[in-house]
């Protein structure tokens, strides 16, 4: 089957030359394949004998690599590109390893596939997670290019050395192009990855330096690259309606009418399941065109059983914090010394609650997945842009009772992920339909969809008190933070549940907090406390869970008690970090925290702001936080000016982080930091999403709207520190900093306090 879609395309030889390639490398044959992702072992499959390697015509030592003839080398990008940058980066590490000019490669995206080993985006994992192993991968293809070319010369390997694209023999003074040596290295044994020589990182000629995006010349063209752009022979168009009411079904629908409309096959309504982050109970409507299909959505009735979410309103939630926040907490977090002598005693304390809303990721591309099904063994392809294809993988398996191996995934770009792409829920709504089409189907979300249907970031209530003591340091922490969680159903030891089974309420994504939290682990008298709060909203991953918000509580009310005790906000946290160099994780989830690089970002972003060495006007200031998320150390200085009708202008945000030995790609790194940076304000900026009567009132970008070019901040400077620890991701840990960084330069600017969110809804004017 052909498909209009991603480079290189389906129907292309390219394309064909690789998925030969992985049933060659599975099989047998000439090919070689080599693993790095089961249990760190490696995996080669046998030779087909001498006659078949004089014939390769490509070197394929690992299911990433090809390199052809002409010399021009091919890279699998295994991981989802959601805007990251990873489809350039993750290569960028095999090609520097292989000693290969970048000019001459060229990258494709891998399908979902086992050989490829873990295929999740999200978390900043990517880089993390295959680093040290990409580097084996193309350390081994050098060593075996180099072997294969001093047997060609009759001389000893170690002779030899690899150099742009070729290898050399100093002492006589030949060279040997990658391409001339195929079909030599092809009949190679696979080494031993782990007893490869890497590069010394010292002689690294691509690692480190600004290489642009492997798809940005598409998509400045326009090229067709993300799943919306997904074209198949026969394809027809859906779109699928859900009860507006989270958590609700329909009951019926007008469906003959819709039918009858113009280029309408069918509507119908889907069953659906119980979990509100699978495939939700709704009406499908599918045509020959979105357009018509999306025509007869505004024509379609349905009564709707809106179920017990139709009583959820924030205000009625934000009544129950309140009340929630008065009692002890429903579970203790952590408990060390004793909080209420501790405050009794301090010279000073202070109060707080901070609020912040549900929010959707909104991200550009709506959520979208084409999808056939097989009417002879129901086996299904798929076509999605999605953070996590194993995950969706499993999903329709477990949805539809199919075996795992019988649904194929092809990973499409996605036109922005934040967490959102993690879930699956929009390729269990189209394996839904096309089981009923038996053709193939691409569903297509509209932006109220995506608005309204979101798993969202859960909204949250903290209730804080703090004291310090008469020198000014922190002696006292307590913090009551009331959630939002589902209700999730236990079953039972015999596989069966109950009616009765009243199930256990867990917080959703990024609403459970950690014993080990900062200030956890460093305030003697600490108390942290959670309380859920019922509801029938699905909640998600969203970029930095968890981090995202609590940052801004954190580094916020450490502002407050630093003010309170008189001293300078920089030297307050460096007095809170203390001097020891590690402080090791407690419980299950606890973390080891690096406290000495945590506290070289804080002192590096002080001396790069200048901070302490300026005078602001009134309207003006600075402020300044950090965090540690996702493996990465960040501090930020954040300045602002803030008019005296209250117009918020951010001018300078000052990052600095620490995320291991090496920078990949430097403009890829940049364009992290700076993208954090203004996902960030726009975050703290507007977004808000109000409930009621279990509905999203919010729609599209006129009530939801997000930060416009003439906002972000002036000038955006990234800096990083290199130091001797495994290489991180950044997409991630830069977000957080940034919301307390900037309500804290508000104060100083102001004199007041941003304890809610959206900033929007504060009143900032002074005089």
């Amino acid at each position: 089957m052909s498909v209009r879609h991603d480079s290189p395309r389906r129907d292309t030889p390219a394309s064909a030359s690789r998925r030969n390639f992985l049933r060659q490398s599975a099989a047998g044959g000439s090919l070689l394949a080599l693993g790095l992702y089961g249990g760190g072992a490696i995996a080669a499959v046998a030779h087909a004998g001498a006659a078949a390697n004089a014939a390769a015509t490509e070197f394929s030592p690992n299911v990433f690599i090809r390199i052809a003839q002409d010399g021009i080398v091919t890279l699998v990008s295994k991981q989802p590109e959601i805007g990251q940058g990873i489809k350039t980066s993750l290569p960028m590490v095999i090609a520097e390893e292989l000693e290969v000019d970048w000019s001459d490669v060229r990258v494709v995206q891998g399908d979902l596939n086992p050989a490829y080993g873990p295929q999740g985006a999200g978390g900043s994992t990517s880089t993390p997670t295959n680093y040290e192993n990409f580097h084996r991968l193309g350390a081994t293809a050098r060593t075996m290019l180099v072997q294969a070319a001093a047997q060609t010369w009759g001389v000893q390997a170690g002779e030899c050395r690899a150099e742009r694209g070729a290898v050399l023999h100093d002492g006589s003074g030949r060279r040997l192009g990658y391409g001339e040596l195929v079909k030599t290295a092809a009949a190679l044994p696979v080494p031993d990855a782990k007893g490869v020589q890497l590069k010394d990182p010292a002689t690294y000629r691509l690692l480190g330096t600004r290489v642009g995006g492997v798809d940005n010349d598409k998509l400045v063209a326009g090229k067709p690259l993300f799943g919306i752009d997904v074209r198949l022979p026969g394809m027809l168009y859906a779109v699928y309606v859900k009860c507006p009411v989270l958590g609700g079904r329909p009951v019926s629908a007008n469906l003959d009418a819709i039918k009858a409309m113009p280029g309408v096959k069918d509507a119908f309504i889907v069953e659906g399941t119980e979990n509100l982050n699978g495939l939700r109970p709704g009406v499908a409507i599918v045509a020959n065109s979105t357009w018509n299909a999306i025509r007869a959505r505004k024509k379609l009735q349905v009564q709707w059983d809106e179920g017990e979410g139709a009583h959820h309103s924030w205000a009625g939630f934000l009544a129950q914090a309140q009340a929630a926040g008065k009692q002890p907490g429903a579970a203790t977090m952590r408990r060390d010394g004793d909080v209420e002598t501790a405050l009794a005693g301090a010279a000073r304390t202070v109060e707080a609650a901070y609020t912040y809303p549900f929010i959707s990721h909104a991200s550009m591309e709506p959520q979208n997945c084409t999808a056939t099904v097989d009417p002879k063994d129901g086996s299904v392809e798929l076509w999605a842009p999605t953070q996590n294809p194993g995950s969706g993988q499993a999903l329709v398996a477990s949805t539809f009772n199919i075996p795992k191996e019988k649904v194929t995934l092809h990973i499409t770009r996605s036109g922005g992920g934040f967490g959102r792409r993690l879930s699956s829920d929009f390729i269990v709504d189209a394996v839904a339909i096309a089981q009923k089409l038996k053709a193939p189907v691409k569903l297509t979300w509209m932006r109220e969809d995506d608005l309204q249907h979101d798993h969202f970031r859960a909204g949250g209530f903290h209730f804080l008190r703090g004291g310090v003591d008469a020198g000014g340091k922190l002696v006292a922490w307590h913090n009551h933070f009331v959630t939002f969680a589902n209700r999730v159903e236990i079953k039972e030891s015999d596989g069966t549940s109950g009616n009765s089974n009243p199930g256990v309420l867990r917080p959703g994504s990024g609403g459970s907090l950690s014993g080990d939290e900062f200030p956890g682990r460093w305030a003697a008298n600490c108390l942290l406390e959670q309380t859920p709060l019922e509801c029938r909203i699905p909640m998600g991953p969203w970029r930095a869970p968890g981090s995202n918000v609590f940052a801004w509580v954190f580094h916020s009310f450490i502002d407050e008690l630093a003010h309170a005790a008189g001293r300078d906000p920089v030297e307050f946290r460096l007095d809170i970090l203390g001097d020891r160099d590690m402080v090791a994780g407690t419980g299950e989830r606890g973390v080891p925290y690096n406290v000495a690089r945590m506290r070289n970002v804080l002192k590096a972003v002080a001396e790069k702001a200048d901070w302490g060495k300026r005078k602001f006007a009134r309207g003006q200031g600075a402020g300044v936080a950090f965090h540690f998320s996702h493996r990465g150390y960040v501090a930020e200085v954040a300045e602002v000016t803030v008019s005296k009708e209250g117009q918020l202008k951010v001018d300078r945000v000052v990052v600095v982080a620490d995320i291991g030995a090496q920078i990949v790609n430097l403009s890829g790194a940049e364009n992290q930091v700076q993208g954090s940076v203004i996902d960030g304000l726009s975050t703290l900026m507007y977004p808000a999403l109000d409930i009621e009567k279990g509905r999203i009132v919010q729609s599209n970008f006129h009530d939801y709207p997000l930060l416009r070019m003439p906002d972000t901040p002036t000038k955006i400077e990234a800096h990083f520190l290199k130091t001797d620890c495994p290489v991180t991701g950044l997409g991630e840990p830069v977000f957080p900093p940034l919301a307390p960084a900037v309500c804290n330069a508000i104060f100083a600017a102001t004199g007041k306090r941003v304890r809610e969110l959206p900033l929007a809804k504060a009143d900032l004017s002074w005089s």
